[in-house]
């Protein structure tokens, strides 16, 4: 039995989806464990890019299975449209597996995140209003309509009637909006989950089976730890929790069944929507690295904010989702650069800090420390191994790995598979 987590170490957007792809060649099962379509993942195969929001990256291995956990709270529109796309480029499916205990996203989720973040006004959390907070809500608050209750049709028309009164009830008395008719939704949605009716199953039950059978488990995680709704920049968070600890609850395996989990990270940071960002770069230097890093979200096209590479939210992310590997993406965008810094700490009103502060007051008047180190101006999009990268490049992998106290297992050079380079197997 071998089970390796993916997990995000920045707030997202670290190359998870390409990391996962790699990894995803020794693994059986493949499975995403929280979070909706808020998120994508851009994987390059033969140099063509697919971006997917909902399904994890093993669909392209048709022999693997691929899991939407009971963690995710997922768009059966959505859904169907990723299906759709997939099967016109050739891409089979019949390896998807998804779990009946996952929740479903209905249009009034949608609505009620836009309306809530418009009421937010200056202090928006920019949010990507694809529903997942509501439906998160909804969850919590036990009144949330799940993958089963869509396939049976008299259940589903139930809920969603009772559910309907009360979303009814805040768009018209506190939001002054248009209600929502069952009409606008029953037959649509119950459509869609007769399309998708094939897939559903207890996914609980394939884990648990393969890693008790010896099989490869890889469970791909969305968005960031920063990003988690505990450990994260909370308000400016996601709805699930990101971190390694949420595949337990998100894909019904034990915490006892996880082997090693592996942190993926740019060597810089970027963050899309607000929030405290302490190594922002507002220069030209910011600039360069957003456009030679392509820096623009995959769900929402908007550009993201662009930093140095952080130690102190790298440690954080290692102690919180305990880290045992590495992997350090986007080298290359640093090339051409005189001096790369790395932030090693903050000085928060006179005092050296090494801990990332919980309040955002604290945050705000937090001043990154940084260490410089030279740049390199060599191509390094070709190198195959560590030892190949320019002495300076080589020193910067390895002062990352000192300062955040993890060693590294893969480093790239470039979005494609072949620029994916292993030091360390996670396989073992």
């Amino acid at each position: 039995m071998t089970s390796v987590v993916v997990v995000g170490t920045q707030w997202g957007d670290e190359g998870k989806g390409k990391i996962t792809d790699f990894l995803s060649a020794n693994a059986e099962v493949i499975a995403r464990y929280q979070g909706g379509d808020n998120a994508g993942h851009t994987i390059v195969i033969d140099g063509k890019k697919f971006k997917l929001h909902l399904i994890p990256s093993g669909i392209f291995f048709p022999e693997k299975i691929s899991v939407i956990g009971n963690g995710m709270v997922v768009n059966p529109k959505s859904l169907v449209k990723e299906l759709t796309y997939l099967h016109e480029e050739g891409v089979t499916t019949d390896n998807l597996r998804i779990s009946d205990r996952a929740h479903v996203i209905l249009p009034y989720h949608i609505e009620l995140d836009r309306l809530q973040e418009e009421a937010k006004g200056d202090n928006k959390i920019g949010t990507t209003i694809k529903g997942i907070g509501p439906a998160y809500m909804d969850k919590a608050a036990r009144v949330g309509i799940r993958i089963a209750d869509l396939l049976d049709k008299d259940i589903f028309r139930e809920r969603l009637e009772r559910n309907l009164v009360e979303k009814n009830r805040l768009f018209e008395k506190l939001y002054d909006s248009t209600p929502i008719s069952i009409d606008d939704i029953f037959e649509e949605y119950y459509e869609y989950g007769q399309q998708i009716k094939q897939y559903v199953t207890d996914t609980s039950v394939i884990l648990n089976d393969a890693l008790d059978n010896g099989k490869r488990v890889l469970f791909e995680g969305a968005q960031g730890v920063m990003l988690d709704i505990d450990q994260g920049t909370y308000p400016f968070v996601t709805s699930s929790n990101p971190v390694a600890g949420g595949v337990t609850i998100g894909s019904g395996v034990g915490p006892s069944k996880i082997d090693k989990v592996v942190g993926v990270c740019k060597a810089y940071t970027s963050r899309v929507g607000d929030g405290p960002f302490p190594t922002e770069l507002f220069d030209e230097v910011g600039d360069r690295i957003r456009e030679v890093g392509h820096e623009y979200g995959t769900t929402t096209g908007r550009p993201r904010r662009v930093g140095w590479f952080d130690s102190v939210v790298m440690r954080h992310s290692r102690r919180v989702s305990g880290i045992t590997n590495l992997s350090l993406n986007s080298i290359d965008v640093l090339s051409g650069l005189d001096t790369v810094k790395i932030c090693v700490a903050y000085d928060l009103d006179g005092q050296r800090i090494d801990y990332y502060p919980a309040s955002l007051e604290q945050l705000k008047r937090c001043k990154p420390i940084y260490e410089e180190l030279p740049g390199w101006s060599e191509d390094i999009t070709g190198v195959r191994n560590l030892e190949d990268l320019p002495e300076n490049a080589r020193n910067y992998v390895r002062r990352v790995s000192e300062l955040v106290g993890v060693r590294i297992s893969t480093f790239s050079v470039g979005p494609g598979r072949e620029q994916t380079n292993i030091l360390e197997s996670v396989w073992s």
